[in-house]
């Protein structure tokens, strides 16, 4: 389950998602870039959130072509 708002210029932007049971709240947005995989456009989020009381690095991926969210470096 994911919550997402979009900004004027139509950009997603994750609220927070459910990891292993457990809402995870996006509290910190570090960068924001675009890449390719496999010829499908991608925005790559790397965020910072509190996962199991500790701080955590990851990255959300956004699959522009089928408006899908992906989980990456948890």
């Amino acid at each position: 389950m994911w919550l997402i708002w979009f900004d004027i210029p139509g950009t997603p932007r994750p609220i927070h998602f459910r990891h292993d049971g457990n809402v995870v709240k996006v509290e910190m947005i570090k960068r924001i870039s675009e890449e390719k995989i496999a010829g499908n456009r991608m925005k790559v989020y790397e965020r910072q959130s509190e996962v199991h009381g500790l701080m955590k690095q990851f990255q959300l991926k956004y699959e522009l072509n089928t408006c899908k969210w992906f989980l990456y470096k948890i």
